[in-house]
C-alpha cells in the first residue's frame, strides 16, 4: 500500500536518512524503531509527502509520489506529529472543523460529530483546547488525523508521555485500524508496546539496520532456546542432554537452558531424556528474549 523506495534526506552536508526501503502491506502495522536522530521522524514526513527525499521515490499503492500529485495522494495518508499540533483558542469542535474543510471532507460536520463519538470527545466539544489534558489532546489529534479516513496512518510516538489508561487506548485503536485493512506505521520508543501490537519492525540509524517480525529478529539474533524448570535442579541432568546430542546446554538457577534448531519439536525430545534420566519437571517453555534485548543487540551491532 505504501512503499519507501531507497529514500534519502539530506540536510546541507548532513545525512538524516540514507538509502531505507519497505513496503507496507495494508492491514499491517509496522513499527519503526531507532535511537533520538535516527531519521525517524524524517522518515515519516517523507512517507508522508511533507517534505521530498533527496534520492529515491515514495510510492502511495503503486503511483510515485510526486509534487504535482502530492495534495491527491495526501488524503490518504494521515500523519500524527510527536506534538497534537491544536490551535490553542479554538474550541475542539472547531479544531476539527478547519481540518476536516481543509482536507476538503464534503460533510465536514458530520465528519466531526462522527470522530467525536468515536474518541469520547463529545462532551468536550466546546472546550479550547488549551483547557484539556494531554492525554486529552493526543486523542483529538488523533480525531484530526483520522477525519479523513486514510488508507495509511502514520503515527509518531503517539502514547509518549500518557498515563496508562490514555496509553492503552491509543493502542486499542491502533489495532482497530489494523483490523479495517488500514496500514500503520508507528514510530515510538516503548517496547512493551511494540511487543503487544507490531506485525513487524524495521529498526533505522541512519539507514535500515534489520527488518522483520519480532519473532524473527528474536530467531535471528538469539536462537531457538528452550528453558527448562526442574523441581531438583542437578549438573549431571546438563550432561544427560549433552549425551543425547544437545549442544547448547546451559545450567540455571532452577534448572536448564538449552539450545535447539527448533523449539517445538525439541521440546518432547529434552522432556524425555530428562525424565528418563529421574528428572522432576516443573516447567517446559520457549525461552524469549525481551524485545528491548533484541534492540540493543541490534544497536551494538552497528556502531555510529
Amino acid at each position: 500500500m505504501l512503499t519507501a523506495s531507497h529514500l534519502t534526506r539530506r540536510f546541507g552536508e548532513r545525512v538524516a536518512v540514507e538509502d531505507i526501503s519497505f513496503t507496507l502491506e495494508r492491514g499491517e502495522i509496522l513499527a519503526l524503531l531507532g535511537p533520538n536522530g535516527a531519521g525517524k521522524t524524517t522518515t515519516l514526513r517523507m512517507l508522508a509527502g511533507l517534505i521530498a527525499p533527496s534520492s529515491g521515490e515514495v510510492h502511495v499503492s503503486g503511483e510515485t509520489l510526486t509534487r504535482r500529485n502530492a495534495p491527491r495522494l495526501r488524503r490518504r495518508i494521515g500523519l500524527l506529529t510527536e506534538a497534537p499540533g491544536l490551535w490553542d483558542r479554538l474550541t475542539v469542535r472547531k479544531n476539527l472543523d478547519v481540518y476536516a474543510r481543509l482536507y476538503g471532507i464534503n460533510h465536514p460536520g458530520r465528519a466531526v460529530d462522527e470522530a467525536l463519538d468515536i474518541f469520547g470527545l463529545r462532551d468536550r466539544a466546546g472546550d479550547p483546547a488549551a483547557q484539556l489534558s494531554k492525554g486529552l489532546k493526543q486523542r483529538v489529534a488523533l480525531a484530526r488525523t483520522l477525519l479523513h479516513r486514510p488508507d495509511a496512518v502514520l503515527l509518531d510516538e503517539p502514547t509518549s508521555g500518557l498515563d496508562p489508561e490514555s496509553a492503552r487506548t491509543v493502542r486499542d485503536l491502533v489495532l482497530r485500524l489494523r483490523d479495517e485493512q488500514r496500514s500503520v506505521v508507528l514510530s515510538t520508543h516503548n517496547l512493551d508496546e511494540v511487543d503487544r501490537i507490531a506485525d513487524r519492525v524495521a529498526v533505522i540509524r541512519g539507514r535500515l539496520i534489520a527488518l522483520d517480525t519480532p519473532s524473527g529478529l528474536r530467531a535471528r539474533l538469539f536462537g531457538a532456546r528452550v528453558q527448562i524448570a526442574l523441581a531438583v535442579p542437578d549438573e549431571r541432568f546438563a550432561l544427560v542432554l549433552s549425551a543425547a546430542g544437545f549442544a547448547d546446554v546451559r545450567t540455571t538457577a532452577d534448572g536448564l537452558s538449552v539450545g535447539v534448531e527448533d523449539s517445538r519439536s525439541s521440546a518432547p525430545v529434552i522432556v524425555r531424556r530428562l525424565v528418563d534420566a529421574g528428572a522432576q519437571i516443573v516447567s517446559v517453555a520457549a525461552e524469549q528474549p525481551s524485545l528491548e534485548d533484541v534492540y540493543l543487540r541490534l544497536l551494538q551491532e552497528v556502531r555510529p
